[in-house]
Parts: structure tokens; C-alpha cells; sequence
């Protein structure tokens, strides 16, 4: 099986580009991507059940995995959500297909956002890890708009091994995140 593009990148060019940067002495210090956490909220799940089928083959078509249903833990009368009601869908993508989902976003995906100015550079948790929040999900080209019902945001989790924001930046802007220039 081939190795995926980006992966191949990585370990050929980023990897010593980020030990010189940062002047790491052992090759495990430099960063890396460990996994993509993508996750839908489907607050309209509990009125009708077949937003939750369509959401999950389309997560399914762009992740090339099926993903988890969430329910709920407690029942919540201010939502009206009961316990145990599906509430959400995510997906966990690791090695091969996390590398292909992250070549996909990056050169695909990113530049069909609609007045695309860059990603918010401060969207880091302080540990290295990087959030991005997607308003619909029409920006991924498996998804056909005729086939879906509305628009659907996502929330996407870039969880690498950086201990620092500035580190895990680097790294992402290697693999080239289109990040806003200030």
C-alpha cells in the first residue's frame, strides 16, 4: 500500500525543517499529527430521526469512516432532550486516512470557503492542539448539495504531539494550513 502524500511530505521535508527551527537534539522531540477528532452537533436530531442518517453517510463520504453516534448522558427539560437521545455524530482519524482527510482539508476543502481570508492563527488549546470550526460542510467535494438536506457545521480537532501552541503552528503551517498573516 502507498503511503499517503502528506505523510511522505512530512517525513521527508517537515521533519527537518521544524529540528532546525527549534533546534531539537532527537528526532521524537519534533511534532506530529496524532489524530483528527471530527464532530457534528445534530441539535435537530431529536425532532427527526433521519437528519441523523443523512449526517453520518455524509461525514462517512468525506472521512472515508463511519462515524459514533452521541447521545445524550441526562435528560435536560430546558432543551427537551432526553437521556440516551442521539445528539451528535464524531469520527476519529488516525494514521493513513488522518493523513489523506488532512491533504483533502487542506488543498481541497479550505480554498472553497467562500471569501477565504486565512484560518485564525489563535485557535490553539495551549497544549498544541489546533480547533477548527466549519460552517457547512458544502466545502468538501463528496458532498453534493442536492442530496443533502441544509447546512451543517463541524468542528474539527487537529491533536498533535507539540507541547507548545508555537510549535504545533509550525508544524501545520508546513504541512500548509493557510493560516491569517498579521
Amino acid at each position: 500500500m502507498n503511503q499517503p502524500r502528506l505523510k511522505e511530505f512530512y517525513q521527508k521535508s517537515v521533519t527537518g525543517e521544524l529540528s532546525k527551527q527549534f533546534n531539537f537534539k532527537n528526532f521524537h522531540q519534533v511534532p506530529k499529527v496524532e489524530k483528527i477528532v471530527i464532530n457534528i452537533g445534530l441539535s435537530e436530531a431529536k425532532e427527526n430521526i433521519k437528519v441523523l442518517d443523512i449526517a453520518v453517510a455524509e461525514l462517512s463520504a468525506v472521512t472515508g469512516q463511519k462515524p459514533i453516534v452521541c447521545r445524550a448522558k441526562q435528560s435536560v427539560s430546558n432543551f427537551k432532550i432526553r437521556q440516551g437521545m442521539p445528539i451528535g455524530i464524531k469520527v476519529t482519524l488516525r494514521n493513513a486516512i488522518m493523513y489523506e482527510f488532512l491533504d483533502r482539508l487542506i488543498n481541497i476543502a479550505i480554498p472553497r470557503i467562500r471569501d477565504f481570508r486565512g484560518i485564525e492563527p489563535n485557535a490553539f488549546d495551549g497544549r498544541g492542539n489546533f480547533n477548527l470550526g466549519l460552517t457547512e460542510q458544502y466545502i468538501f467535494p463528496e458532498i453534493s448539495v442536492e442530496k443533502s438536506d441544509k447546512a451543517r457545521g463541524m468542528n474539527i480537532t487537529i491533536v498533535t504531539t507539540a507541547e507548545k501552541d508555537e510549535h504545533a503552528k509550525a508544524l501545520l503551517e508546513a504541512l500548509g494550513m493557510p493560516f491569517k498573516k498579521r
